[in-house]
């Protein structure tokens, strides 16, 4: 899949600002006319924006990826055919997708820089979408998880969502006992000390999905914890997909309804 889409790309591009095609012949036209260029420029804004969405949008969330090379990479060529397919190209790749603040994968996550922080400064500042991956580390989290000045994130003015992914929480289960060597709330406590730091350096994002995997509950220390500090910001709550938790109506919605005789209509 992954060749195919990559030969699909190639041929893109060597074809993008030569396609030739050839007029239908009117009844009188001279046989052998000379044939007319089509520019990719001639199309519509919305038609070349299609094209870009199809090449350049991805399902996954973007990070310090060992399979980037292959999957990412090969797309990004779309940028070398000029410099105006660049700014169209770079506007949806950045503003569509969303990007991962602190790498999680293998030995990437005690990168000193993530990816996050090596991007340019105009790049960040088109970024829309942005993401948080709590658990990894939990007992030792990574000398590079550090909300400071290498990360630009004064650049960023256009993200308005923050996702908050929770893998684990070491306080909800006492089955973590044995791996702790730090105190049982630490953990909590730093993942909302991160939040925290994070919306004061992001001010411009309104809204934060919090989701989890099934061994997290909406109850655990950690969830409960995140989501305090996202009221106390008085940002907009989401809940992801991941669990479904994005179709349930909320507990306290549930209770003001059965209190005005409404709560049936949920039953």
């Amino acid at each position: 899949m992954v060749r195919r889409r990559t030969k699909e790309i190639d041929a893109l591009i060597a074809q993008m600002n030569a396609v030739s095609i050839e007029e239908q012949q009117q009844e009188g036209d001279v046989e052998g006319e000379e044939r007319k260029t089509f520019r990719f420029f001639d199309l519509p804004y919305e038609l070349r924006l299609r094209v870009y969405e199809s090449l350049l949008v991805f399902p996954k969330t973007m990070d310090l990826d060992p399979t980037n090379h292959y999957t990412v990479a090969p797309s990004l060529r779309l940028f070398y055919a000029s410099r105006r397919m660049h700014d169209e190209a770079s506007r949806v790749f950045y503003g569509r997708n969303t990007f991962r603040l602190f790498p999680i994968h293998g030995g990437r996550i005690n990168a000193k820089y993530p990816l996050f922080a090596r991007l340019p400064r105009k790049y960040r500042a088109l970024i829309t979408r942005l993401e948080l991956r709590l658990g990894p580390g939990f007992n030792k989290p990574p000398k590079g998880w550090v909300v400071d000045k290498r990360l630009g994130l004064m650049a960023v003015t256009k993200a308005y969502k923050l996702r908050i992914f929770v893998e684990m929480d070491p306080a909800a289960s006492e089955i973590f006992e044995g791996f702790r060597n730090v105190e049982k709330t630490f953990y909590t406590e730093y993942c909302v000390g991160l939040l925290r730091a994070l919306l004061v350096q992001i001010p411009s994002v309104g809204e934060i999905e919090l989701d989890a995997y099934p061994s997290v509950s909406k109850d655990s220390p950690l969830l409960k914890g995140l989501l305090d500090e996202a009221k106390l910001n008085q940002k907009r709550i989401a809940w992801g997909t991941e669990r479904g938790w994005d179709k349930i109506v909320d507990k306290d919605l549930v209770d003001i309804l059965e209190k005005m005789g409404l709560g049936g209509i949920w039953s």
